[in-house]
């Protein structure tokens, strides 16, 4: 029998995001300004939308998520409306016209933003509609407080709810150095170092330090500061501070607090434990990252000719560990006149056999990128119970081994696909093959590559491993 879907309420700030997508082939004869030829429009919910749509999944635990905003009765509040499918969304009145943020990108960069709309505060509560977001807040198993500065959290009204609700409900609360501060009582908040600093009104503290000062500030239950590539330092109540490092990421930061605190607050109402949610919600923000942030969130839209793309999570997205990608390894090392090997194989419980043939695949060039069956791919040639270690978990073992620059994921049952876009100078490979021509050699032959076979570690197999361990 499948667990009862967790109650979700997001409270805060709505924006509608727009991308005008284009190219730039010349410039302007009257200004020096890039022409961009439109070839489209991407739009989604931005601040406490984008957070909802996060919220709502997809991911392991089914949740329902009601979002309490500011919505403008125009086109654009509609449209804002129409994105959020699955979210319930309960408007509140909304000052003027609805807040866009557009910006314009032109061959892959953006060359300018235009903000619009405003200022979105929240018009006087009816006692009907008072009532309506009381009733949700009673009835919620977490309430995500998503703060963008519009006036939102400075609402008495809403502040009264919210303070009553923290007393029975966890509370997560992403502030905004614009917004109201946490009520007393949140069960997380989560500034980023930048926010907490200026909420303890000292620009040199580290990130443990603020954190603390803030916590008891706040008057919060915990803390977690969020400090990018530091990772993220967590203060709770008659405890030391917690710090949950972050494995790096190289991408776009922006949104990546929304995905930190959508994963957190998810996770808590699913367990109620919070050392887990921070440290799968570091995971997640660094999968968003690796995938580019809000503008990989657009140009994902944008590949499938959508509106909105399903957000990245550690729980479906391997992440791009590392500070390069395949592709940017292979042309840094082509740039040098170096060597480019890679290497392949399911890499499933990781043991001595494998760190062996990972070096000596390194030792024939200047890179290495491993190529790694995904869970799939592995089920399907390896039976039933295998993978034993997921692929998320594979790679960022791998990731870390000295001998690997970097590492791709691919779905096929060989690799032949993965390295037709790779195309390295050396295809290595462990094992005996007895005398057998691998079924990738005529193609890595085919653009001037060579495939070289490297001893196998006798004894040493993922196989014999499981094994052992069964008897």
């Amino acid at each position: 029998m499948s667990a009862a879907p967790r109650r979700v309420v997001v409270v805060g700030d709505v924006v509608l995001d727009r991308e005008l997508v284009g190219d730039v082939h010349r410039v302007a004869p009257d200004a020096p300004v890039p022409v961009v030829d439109l070839t489209g429009t991407v739009e989604s919910p931005g601040g406490a939308g984008l957070t909802a749509l996060l919220a709502a999944g997809p991911g392991e635990t089914p949740v329902r998520v009601a979002l309490v905003a500011p919505v403008a009765d125009d086109e654009a509040g509609r449209r804002l409306v129409e994105l959020l499918p699955g979210v319930e969304v309960v408007a509140l009145p909304h000052a003027g016209g609805t807040r866009r943020k557009s910006r314009v990108r032109g061959n892959g960069q953006v060359l300018l933003r235009l903000d619009d709309g405003g200022p979105g505060t929240p018009g006087p509560l009816d006692a009907p509609l008072r009532a309506r977001v009381a009733g949700l807040l009673a009835e919620a198993d977490v309430v995500l407080v998503s703060d963008y500065g519009a006036g939102t959290t400075r609402d008495p009204v809403l502040r009264e709810l919210l303070t009553s609700a923290a007393a029975s409900t966890p509370v997560v609360w992403d502030p905004h150095p614009r917004g109201g501060d946490p009520v007393p009582g949140c069960a997380l908040v989560t500034p980023n170092l930048a926010e907490a600093r200026a909420a303890a009104g000292d620009g040199s503290l580290g990130a443990a330090e603020a954190a603390a000062l803030v916590r008891e500030r706040w008057a919060a239950r915990a803390v977690c500061v969020t400090a990018g590539a530091d990772g993220a330092f967590c203060a709770v109540a008659g405890s030391e501070v917690l710090h949950v490092p972050a494995v790096p990421a190289a991408g776009d930061p922006c949104g990546a607090g929304d995905r930190f605190a959508a994963t957190a607050a998810v996770r808590i109402a699913a367990t109620g434990a919070l050392s887990p949610a921070v440290a799968r919600a570091v995971e997640d923000a660094s999968a968003w990252v690796a995938r580019g942030g809000t503008s990989g969130f657009f140009a994902r839209a944008a590949a499938t000719g959508g509106t909105t793309a399903a957000p990245a999570t550690a729980a479906t997205e391997p992440l791009a560990r590392g500070a390069e990608s395949a592709q940017e390894v292979a042309a840094r090392v082509r740039a040098a006149g170096g060597t480019l090997v890679a290497t392949g194989g399911c890499f499933d419980v990781l043991h001595a056999g494998h760190v062996g043939c990972l070096e000596a695949a390194r030792a024939l060039g200047d890179a290495l990128v491993v190529l790694v069956n995904s869970d799939a791919s592995v089920a399907r040639l390896k039976g039933p119970g295998r993978p034993v270690v997921g692929q998320v978990d594979r790679e960022r073992v791998l990731r870390a081994l000295s001998s690997v620059d970097a590492v791709v994921v691919f779905e096929e049952d060989d690799p032949r696909a993965a390295l037709e876009a790779l195309r390295p100078d050396v295809w290595a490979k462990g094992g005996d093959y007895g005398g057998a021509e691998l079924p990738e050699a005529p193609l890595v032959r085919g653009w001037g590559g060579r495939v070289v076979l490297l001893p196998y570690l006798d004894g040493r197999s993922t196989t014999r491993i499981l094994e052992r361990g069964r008897a």
